[in-house]
């Protein structure tokens, strides 16, 4: 087929190589013929304007003698009527002559003398070529001058030999291609079924299959090469079991791993696979699974969610979906999407797979965070309409109020302000420790920001009658840390221990390295660098043990019949924030009507600044 779809190429190229080189010819025939009725057509207008007809039979004449390839010259006048030609001939004596004939030539002739009309017809003396040209002087229309040229006999020539050698090539390339097709079939073809025949065998997964036919050059060595490849394919079949068993097992440690639960099934709603992490979601741990319908499985809430979209995708009516709903015992929020697996084509449903996503921890945050916004809403609400009220009083009142009243007006509106600025402050400050801000880390003294701290809640613990401790040894090391950040957060643990502390209790801060000697055991490589150890207690009200798993949550808040002060609760994880910048931790012990004590490590002046920012970034990444 291939042979013939060329040959027939071939046939047109010559097809239209012939009529190139025929048009050609005709094309300069036609050319020449026009030239040489303008050229004579410029000689002899100016005789036919002055109407010297012997002077015009004269030049006509000389020129027809001097071209051979001129048949024939005439002249007619404006409607048409031959006065003039040579040469002369008459039909016979009782005729007029063939000059008193009347040409019959298109009405705009006469209005493009440059561009004469030229036809070509056969006659018994061969091709002539027809050249009618206008004779204009002026706006004067004199006629028309008719030529007939005959056409060059040199390029005819020429154009029938060239038609002659391409007609000759072209039965050659015929002869050739028959001479091929019938090699083809005698020589190829055999050959070439076998190998397409081995071939599909390879393809149905048959590595076995080999061609022993006594062929050679090329087409022996293709076979040979073929033959060599299916047992190559089969040793590697043979060898490769082993590891796309492997590769197989890896897989499917790889879903049993993941966070996030998966499912796969079949085309009729049947469970081929399940990780231990949707077994876990869906309690179905320790059952067997394989083979069995998914929706009878499921807890009632969510087989009623699940049942459409997946009777839905069942039916080709769709490609994916995703669910989501709560079930109960224990009460758990999970996403579910669901995804078509098709073949190559698009068109045959394999399975559908199933992610199965716990957003549970999600939604309590959200919860939280709602829970925050309501109760930063309503701490920032009541100071604002105390503040108004009281502002309003004296700016109304004020007349009537004596000194000591609008002193107390004035002192609770600005202890109102007071309370507004610290919960404002605690929401920046988280923001600012969730940025991408880059923290500098310096020398410093701990002890001086303990001793500040201390000054700053002196006054409201001696109104309380509580007693401040501090215990720093005197050659207390500096730390490498942030000043500002670190008063920050003795600030938060001071303050919580004096509001939640009564009268004749105690607040006390320590601080000591720890651990004090770095002592190496045979075998270790490394011992543990020493930190200073800080801590911060109180003989208050306590914590209970429930609070205590909780109480560095953000957004969480200690509320019982012990701790009623209000707070936004944010303080404990501005605190935790804080020290995971340093590298560090927060911990705590409590209980209640004993106390509660917190300490924390935090690394000396000398400790490698990079190793604190992977230290810091560790922690961000655990918490998150």
């Amino acid at each position: 087929m291939a042979t013939l779809v060329v040959s027939i190429v071939m046939t047109g190229l010559t097809f239209f190589a012939l009529n190139g080189i025929q048009m050609e010819a005709r094309m300069g025939d036609t050319r020449y013929a026009r030239d040489l009725g303008l050229l004579l057509a410029s000689n002899v207008t100016p005789l036919a304007v002055d109407g010297r007809d012997r002077e015009l039979a004269r030049v006509t004449e000389e020129f027809w003698r001097s071209s051979r390839s001129l048949r024939y010259i005439f002249y007619a006048d404006p409607e048409g009527i031959i006065y003039l030609g040579i040469p002369i001939s008459k039909v016979d004596s009782s005729n007029d002559l063939l000059l008193s004939r009347r040409l019959e030539l298109p009405e705009d002739l006469r209005q493009r003398p440059q561009n004469p009309l030229i036809r070509q017809h056969l006659t018994p003396d061969g091709l002539v070529t027809d050249v009618f040209v206008p004779m204009v002087s002026g706006d004067r229309y004199l006629g028309v001058m008719a030529l007939g040229v005959n056409p060059n006999e040199a390029v005819l020539a020429s154009a029938a030999l060239t038609r002659n050698v391409t007609v000759a090539v072209f039965v050659s390339i015929w002869v050739l291609v028959i001479l091929g097709a019938v090699f083809n079939a005698l020589t190829i073809t055999r050959p070439v079924k076998e190998l397409l025949r081995g071939v599909r065998s390879v393809a149905d997964g048959n590595f076995g299959a080999r061609i022993a036919l006594p062929v050679g050059g090329e087409l022996g060595e293709l076979l040979n090469g073929f033959n060599t490849m299916a047992a190559k394919l089969e040793a590697y079949d043979e060898a490769n079991i082993e590891e796309l068993t492997a590769a197989q097992v890896k897989q499917q440690s790889l879903i049993a791993t993941m966070a996030d639960g998966a499912l796969l099934l079949d085309p009729q709603g049947r469970v081929v696979l399940a990780n231990p992490t949707a077994r876990r979601l869906f309690r179905l741990e320790g059952r067997r699974l394989d083979g069995m319908d998914l929706l009878p499985l499921l807890p009632d809430l969510l087989r009623m969610e699940l049942q459409d979209p997946l009777e839905t995708m069942l039916g080709n009516s769709r490609d994916s979906a995703e669910v989501r709903c709560t079930t109960k015992e224990p009460s758990r929020t999970l996403r579910l999407v669901l995804q078509a697996v098709r073949d190559g084509s698009g068109e045959t449903l394999k399975g559908i797979a199933v992610t199965v996503q716990d957003l549970t921890r999600e939604v309590e945050l959200n919860a939280a965070q709602s829970r925050f916004i309501s109760n930063v809403s309503h701490e920032l609400r009541t100071p604002l309409f105390n503040i108004k009220s009281y502002v309003e009083t004296l700016h109304d009142m004020g007349d009537q109020l004596d000194e000591e009243m609008t002193k107390e007006f004035l002192a609770t509106a600005n202890a109102e302000t007071d309370r507004l600025t610290r919960l404002v402050n605690d929401v920046l400050d988280l923001s600012r420790l969730e940025s991408d801000r880059v923290w500098s880390f310096e020398p410093t003294d701990l002890g001086a920001a303990m001793e500040q701290t201390l000054r700053t809640y002196k006054l409201n613990a001696d109104d309380k009658g509580v007693s401040l401790d501090i215990e720093v040894p005197a050659s207390l090391p500096k730390v490498r840390g942030n000043y500002d950040l670190l008063l920050q957060v003795f600030d938060n643990l001071v303050g919580n221990a004096v509001k939640f502390s009564s009268s004749g209790e105690m607040v006390q801060l320590r601080a000591y390295p720890w651990p004090d000697s770095c002592p190496m055991t045979p075998g270790d490589a490394s011992s543990p660098l020493p930190r200073l150890r800080v801590e911060v207690a109180d003989s208050g009200s306590g914590i209970s043990e429930e609070d205590c798993r909780r109480v560095f949550e953000r957004f969480y808040r200690v509320e019982n019949a012990v701790h009623t002060e209000a707070g936004t609760g944010l303080g404990l994880s501005i605190v935790q924030g804080i020290l995971h910048k340093h590298g560090s931790d927060v911990h705590m012990v409590s209980e209640l009507g004993v106390g509660t004590t917190f300490w924390f490590d935090l690394p000396l002046e000398g400790a490698d600044n990079d190793e604190l920012i992977i230290s810091a970034e560790r922690k961000a990444a655990a918490l998150v």
